[in-house]
């Protein structure tokens, strides 16, 4: 992380990632990890940078909104991520990513998709079988990809009554669970002198392109953030299958 390209493709890639999160309630992993595998060491490391600079990230939303987090909407959902993230990441090197990575762009991409032109028949409701099908899913693609946010975006979206309830539970469930899996991968030997090297390099723009993007957050309405974030992942289901 020495090479002053690979610093600067790091930064723009932080400042928009921390702008989509910011605006949309996740896409910072799905976003950076476009790049990080090619600027780190080894794919985990990269997954460990983005937990990092994502959880900073969300960090910043919840001390904005606390008083908005609804805990009940989403313990059971979190507790279930934490399992099953916490299999995948000690799997991690065991397991053919680029076919599953093919899989879960496709199952983006249609479910964005069908909740794009049918959200308003679409009533999830915060019932534990609910929690747990959404929690688990979370869990494996955050665990393998750091990109956790999807099957969360659409059980919040379609739960919370408003954006702000929406993107105060988002990013505390995103928070809680990317310092989790931290623990987990710097147990498994991710957290290395390159992604901490990475981190001092990318934090500032994560804090500025949070800052940009909060002001955009404060001036849509509910429906033009639900359409944001379905049409987001359409376009990260398609990132996610080419990769």
């Amino acid at each position: 992380m020495t090479d002053p390209a690979n610093i600067i493709l790091l930064c723009l890639f932080c400042l928009a990632g921390s702008f989509i999160q910011r605006v949309t309630g996740f896409g910072f992993g799905i976003f950076v990890m476009t790049i990080f595998p090619f600027l780190l060491p080894s794919y985990g490391e990269a997954t460990a940078l983005s937990g990092l600079l994502a959880g900073t990230n969300s960090i910043l939303i919840v001390l904005q909104k606390w008083k908005f987090i609804v805990w009940r909407m989403f313990l059971p959902l979190l507790i279930t991520f934490m399992v099953a993230s916490a299999i995948c990441i000690f799997y991690l090197t065991r397991i053919e990513e680029h076919s599953i990575r093919q899989i879960l762009g496709l199952v983006l991409f249609f479910a964005s998709f069908y909740f794009l032109f049918f959200n308003k028949k679409i009533h999830l409701k915060p019932t534990l079988p609910t929690q747990i099908s959404m929690g688990t899913l979370s869990g494996v693609m955050g665990g393998l990809f750091a990109m956790q946010g999807p099957p969360a975006v659409l059980y919040f979206l379609a739960s919370c009554p408003n954006k702000d309830v929406y993107i105060a539970c988002m990013q505390a469930y995103l928070f809680s669970g990317n310092v989790m899996m931290t623990v987990v991968r710097g147990y498994n030997g991710f957290l290395t002198p390159a992604v901490g090297l990475a981190y001092g390099f990318g934090i500032l723009f994560v804090l500025l392109g949070n800052f940009i993007g909060g002001k955009v957050f404060n001036r849509i309405s509910n429906k033009v953030l639900r359409r944001c974030v379905y049409i987001y992942l359409s376009v990260s289901g398609l990132v996610v299958f080419n990769i």
